[in-house]
């Protein structure tokens, strides 16, 4: 049971979050090449778009058709990743687990640069080339874990993880390597550096359902990732189905994680930060822990790509370099400190 003060300050820092999500969204939406009056971009947001337009047609079509799109992709995204992270971080027990670290992305973005080589046209077929080939990616790391079992070894799980994630990513290369159209050459490599720059309506729109389902879902199963981080027998005794479990949360996740990835490619380390800092500042309970996460991995990737997309103007860097700078010293750092943790 929570206490009444852990209770009302896990509130508190969830509201500030979902608070500082709002200005974020505003404020990237704001900023960039041309920039926007605040007062045009809130007039659009609360619905008088349409004064907007009559005044400053160039700013509605910016708004409406670029920046929007992009920052709601960005945050949908951010969350996603963050959220399959900290689930896989509460399966593993361990804080360096993350779809980036345990292949599912290099899996997924592999599938999807098969579907772009493959279906050059078909849009709606990415999300389960990603989906086939972050659930192949998950489910070899996986096994080579389990068959060296006094418990599945995290450091198996990170070197597996690394293996079969360069495997895909040398996959990827190779159908680079086979193009020679330079639309589907485009695509591919598109998918190898990640980033938002093709953020649209239709990537929101596909991406959001597959993102509330998925999410839905993970958050139903919080407590039974509180109870699993007690060990399966301890799960057991306490009325919860560890395998069923583990298996519903690591599929949902690595749906979440590719179904992200399909419409932005490789942006490695959100699902690695946010949920260890959320963790340090809320603590274990997943039922705080994983919707925090979300929040805070949406903020996190916004203002990568509003960094990404200003910093080297008028040129624009794929966002995954800048979570990349961002994430590489914090999981290094991680290893250092908790190492011998492990």
């Amino acid at each position: 049971m929570l206490r009444g003060g852990q209770l009302g300050h896990r509130r508190e820092i969830l509201a500030l979050l979902i608070l500082l999500a709002l200005i974020v969204v505003v404020f990237a939406v704001v900023v960039g090449p041309v920039d926007i009056p605040i007062g045009e971009t809130l007039s659009y947001l609360i619905g008088r778009g349409g004064l907007v337009k009559r005044a400053q047609p160039t700013h509605y079509l910016i708004i409406s058709d670029i920046r929007l799109p992009r920052v709601l992709l960005g945050l949908l995204v951010g969350w996603s990743l963050a959220l399959a992270g900290g689930t896989m971080q509460g399966l593993f027990k361990n804080p360096l687990a993350s779809p980036y670290v345990l292949g599912v992305a290099s899996g997924a973005s592999a599938g999807a640069a098969l579907v772009a080589l493959l279906r050059p046209h078909g849009a709606l077929l990415l999300p389960l080339g990603a989906f086939v080939g972050g659930a192949l990616a998950v489910t070899i790391v996986y096994r080579i874990a389990q068959r060296h079992r006094r418990g599945t070894s995290i450091y198996t799980l990170i070197l597996a993880g690394v293996a079969v994630g360069a495997m895909f990513s040398a996959l990827t290369s190779f159908m680079i390597f086979l193009t020679s159209r330079s639309q589907r050459l485009t695509d591919i490599i598109f998918w190898t550096m990640g980033g938002l720059g093709r953020g649209n309506w239709p990537a929101v729109y596909v991406l959001a359902p597959i993102a509330i389902l998925s999410s839905l879902v993970i958050l139903a199963f919080s407590r039974d990732l509180n109870a699993l981080s007690l060990g399966e027998e301890s799960a057991f005794h306490l009325g919860i189905n560890p395998e069923r479990s583990n298996r519903i949360l690591l599929g949902v996740s690595t749906l979440l994680t590719s179904a992200a990835i399909a419409g932005t490619g490789t942006i490695g380390f959100v699902g690695l930060i946010t949920p260890h800092i959320m963790r340090l500042i809320l603590g274990p309970d997943h039922r705080w822990l994983l919707p925090a996460s979300g929040v805070a991995g949406g903020i996190f990737l916004v203002l990568a790509d509003m960094l990404a997309r200003t910093v080297v103007q008028p040129a624009e860097l794929p966002v995954g370099v800048i979570t990349a700078f961002v994430g590489a010293p914090f999981f290094l750092w991680l290893l250092r400190t908790r190492g011998g943790n492990l």
